[in-house]
């Protein structure tokens, strides 16, 4: 090479990609996941608390004898759909006429076809329920929090949380709906991360955000979040709330996405993105809602399966079948509007969050103990010292949330607060401390937070906060309070459980007169 000849160091300045409209250190820093670089440990992390929830819930399962609480309809209700397809009223040999979606009756049901139609069988779909949102919460605090310690943290205190507990060993449909709507926020974070990588990958590669947005490929957490949302309302209709919550998260993630990776118009942008997104989630929702009545479209024998026909009006086919469909779903509305009818267990949601009434699920004086006078009980309570922390920890949380305008602490009010604010506009209403199922992991996910910030363990990029001498404290504090939590419920094992106790000791767990 001639001693003229120059070897350009970089490029022309027409093959250079367009320099990002900020630093790049400052744009990874915003789009980069917290997730620590721990899977192995994480995944034996995982196993081990879903292992100790798993063995919680299976030990005893089939105790107490009979159909307890409403299992005498949700259990029945599963058993007869394996024979027709739909709910049946036995007591008048044709269709019953039900309040709730199909599908949480299809999983009890599945349970009743492998274990046959005893105690095991239908309650044992509640318990694979159960367990697998603790794997979920674990899971889901890890990612949020940066810490696989506070993952593990989150999902013992839900194995040991009383309400959920129960819920997991009774065929009821709460904690059906409970797993799901868990799992779809979760997804709802994933497709968050995987946008973000996406868009980092994308950035680092040359791409000019102000011009033009990545191609991401198929969002298939998007895609997760929505059939599991249409299981979830499938299930139960209160899972309305989650999914507005879902759609909101989705807006509002993509536009903060957006002005992060530095576009010149994110607001207008996202409105245009997300229409279409939301679309089609909306649309796969429904769907997957709609396919759930597989069995009532099936058979002639459904509540108002032929309704048309019986008011004297012809009946096409299709067209119909969703008549008939819609006709029996503005009258399950016009039931749960009008549930006001006195309960003895009923309660309001303010006094949901202070664990004032629990409902009984099985009580029995006439049950052996080794005393003159004794008592069985199934109490849908929660652990007491654990949910006492509830309000507390969500007040840190929102003041986290405002002061460092913190999206994870706004996710996990978003879902607590999805499932207890909207039953305060229902005054009227008959309503029952399970309700709060669906809000349970995430007022856990509150106090984890809380307890990860008595720790110094939260943490950004994998450091933690805090002297060495100050995150052991706080890491012994945080330690001493799920002890302590542990060994309350161990206390009232025996009235989540119905094992047979002394009056007297029965009486002593009774800590406020709100629970007799």
């Amino acid at each position: 090479m001639s001693a003229t000849a120059v070897r350009p160091e970089q490029p022309p300045a027409a093959w250079r990609p367009t320099p990002l409209p900020g630093p790049l250190p400052a744009v990874r820093a915003r789009l980069q996941s917290t997730l620590p670089d721990d899977s192995r440990r994480a995944l034996w992390v995982t196993l081990a608390v879903t292992g100790i929830a798993a063995v919680l819930r299976l030990i005893g399962l089939n105790h107490p004898k009979g159909l307890i609480f409403d299992e005498v309809y949700y259990a029945q209700d599963a058993h007869s759909m394996l024979t027709y397809g739909v709910e049946w009223d036995p007591g008048t040999t044709g269709s019953a006429y039900v309040a709730h979606p199909p599908f949480g009756k299809w999983l009890i049901s599945l349970g009743e076809l492998a274990f046959g139609y005893d105690e095991v069988g239908w309650r044992i779909a509640a318990a694979a329920a159960g367990i697998t949102g603790v794997a979920i919460l674990v899971r889901l605090m890890r990612r949020l929090t940066g810490s696989t310690l506070l993952g593990g943290t989150a999902g013992l205190l839900l194995a040991v949380e009383g309400s959920h507990f129960v819920l997991s060993r009774t065929s009821l449909l709460d904690i059906f709906l409970a797993t799901l709507l868990l799992g779809a926020m979760y997804c709802v974070v994933r497709d968050r991360d995987w946008r973000r990588a996406g868009w980092l990958a994308a950035l680092d590669g040359g791409l000019d955000a102000r011009r033009r947005r990545p191609r991401l490929g198929l969002p298939r957490w998007r895609i997760a979040c929505a059939v599991l949302l249409g299981l979830a309302m499938a299930t139960k209709w209160s899972a309305l709330w989650y999914i507005i919550a879902a759609i909101v998260l989705f807006i509002v993630w993509d536009w903060r996405l957006r002005a992060d990776a530095g576009a010149r118009k994110p607001f207008r942008d996202t409105v245009i993105y997300e229409f279409g997104q939301n679309l089609w989630f909306g649309l796969l929702a429904v769907g997957v809602y709609v396919a759930s009545w597989t069995g009532w479209f099936l058979n002639d024998t459904g509540s108002y399966r032929h309704w048309l026909a019986d008011q004297g009006r012809s009946e096409p086919p299709v067209i119909g079948a969703l008549v008939n469909w819609w006709e029996y779903h503005l009258s399950v509305l016009q039931f749960h509007e009008g549930l006001s009818s006195e309960h003895a267990y009923q309660s309001w949601p303010w006094e949901w969050l202070f664990n004032l009434r629990p409902v009984v699920f099985y009580w029995s004086g006439d049950v052996d103990c080794g005393a003159a006078d004794c008592a069985s009980e199934v109490l849908l309570l929660g652990t007491p010292l654990l949910w006492w922390t509830f309000v507390p920890a969500t007040l840190v949380l929102l003041l986290w949330a405002v002061a460092k305008r913190d999206w994870r602490a706004w996710f996990l009010l978003t879902g607590l607060g999805a499932g207890i604010l909207p039953w305060f506009f229902y005054p009227e209403r008959t309503m029952f401390f399970f309700y709060t199922a669906p809000a349970v992991p995430f007022f856990i996910g509150a106090v984890t937070w809380t307890l990860g910030l008595i720790a110094g363990r939260h943490r950004r990029g994998g450091l933690a906060t805090g002297s060495p001498e100050r995150r052991l404290t706080g890491a012994l504090i945080a330690g001493a309070f799920v002890a302590v939590v542990v060994l309350c419920f161990a206390y009232f094992w025996p009235i989540y459980t119905g094992e047979a106790l002394p009056r007297d000791e029965w009486q002593a767990r009774m800590w406020l007169d709100s629970w007799i």
